[in-house]
């Protein structure tokens, strides 16, 4: 039997739809991605963490559940909202329908829901808080909770517990992977280009990271406001200060930026999906990349070692960094997505010239 639910936006807006996945209800900062394919990276990607996730996208599901393709090992939006979603699945690698997986995950579904609509209204008021309930109205309590509602402590609640090692067939490098929350192909793509990658937790000190003598540390995506990290940034800032060579992708790039002075400030809806095009200050070239943030690095705090080297091409807002005076470089779009274009990928290239070259002094 289908079960009616109800979205609830903080602004009063109630939107109608039907249940699939998990009962239950739900809070959670709600936010919209465009992107048409790689909804399983979107579902386990650990940066979704606390947030209600809405595809724009109207068919959701009709390639099944393929674990391969998993960023993580578990679903971290606290709710899933699409248009349609298919209970029949074809895909030679499908290995379950999207309804039982998240019925087994613990997460709520909505569907049947106008998302052109909603994502109208994300879009002309910015993020905003929601909740899915069973009744189109909220107790005092409920609404009082749901103005309240920020994502809290979501590295902490994503990073992994203790050190793991990623071995390479090649070993030509060894990189650690600072965890606030990465994406499993981070690691897929380090492991391709020859790094023996050892990933670390979000409250590894620096002490610990120049013990292990890396050749290069990679800085993780991740959830949440970059300035409820103030003990990662803390240690991050020690860190820069040894000149290991260094990349930052999302929040890796922001928490950088904090470190070395620079300011961040929370976007009216940020930018999520496939399709964002980002321009090459150098060059002038736009790349199309796949992004998942709410937060930007405000350009005019950046200090006199850096040099902002890509903007957006839809707003113009800070899309990756250059230190001069250190082996660092940060962007805030993903190089690595498996389930969006491949443009960036030359950017691991570029990590590992780096390494190359401070290995031959």
């Amino acid at each position: 039997m289908v079960e009616t639910a109800y979205l609830i936006l903080e602004n009063g807006r109630v939107f109608e739809g039907k249940r699939f996945g998990a009962g239950g209800e739900a809070a959670g900062e709600i936010v919209f991605t465009t992107a048409m394919t790689g909804y399983l990276e979107t579902l386990t990607d650990p940066s979704y963490y606390g947030q209600i996730v809405v595809q724009t996208f109207p068919l959701i599901g009709n390639y099944g559940v393929i674990p391969a393709d998993f960023e993580s090992g578990a679903v971290h939006p606290s709710a899933y909202i699409v248009r349609e979603w298919c209970d029949a699945p074809s895909n030679f690698r499908s290995e379950g329908d999207l309804n039982s997986f998240l019925e087994k995950e613990g997460v709520i579904g909505l569907w049947d829901i106008d998302t052109r609509a909603l994502t109208r209204i994300v879009r002309e008021y910015g993020v905003m808080n929601a909740r899915i309930s069973s009744t189109p109205e909220l107790t005092a309590e409920e609404e009082e909770a749901l103005e309240q509602y920020r994502v809290r402590g979501g590295v902490g609640a994503v990073t992994r517990p203790n050190e793991l090692a990623a071995p390479s067939k090649e070993h030509r490098y060894r990189v650690g992977l600072w965890d606030f929350g990465a994406k499993a192909n981070i690691v897929r793509e380090l492991v391709k280009h020859g790094c023996d990658v050892t990933l670390l937790p979000a409250s590894t000190k620096c002490e610990r990271i120049q013990k292990l003598g890396f050749d290069g540390v990679m800085l993780s995506n991740g959830p949440g406001d970059p300035q409820d990290n103030a003990p990662v940034i803390e240690e991050l800032r020690k860190f820069l200060t040894l000149k290991t060579p260094t990349m930052g992708i999302c929040l890796g790039h922001q928490l950088a930026a904090l470190a070395m002075g620079c300011e961040t400030e929370k976007m009216k809806y940020g930018h999520r999906g496939e399709n964002q095009p980002v321009l090459e200050v150098k060059t002038g070239r736009i790349y199309i990349t796949s992004q998942n943030h709410g937060y930007c690095v405000k350009t005019e705090s950046l200090p006199e070692n850096a040099a902002v080297s890509y903007t957006n091409g839809n707003d113009g807002t800070c899309e990756g960094i250059d230190y001069t005076d250190r082996p660092l470089f940060t962007v805030q779009f993903h190089p690595e997505a498996a389930g969006g274009p491949e443009d960036t990928r030359f950017l691991f290239d570029r990590f590992l010239r780096m390494m190359d070259q401070y290995k031959a002094k």
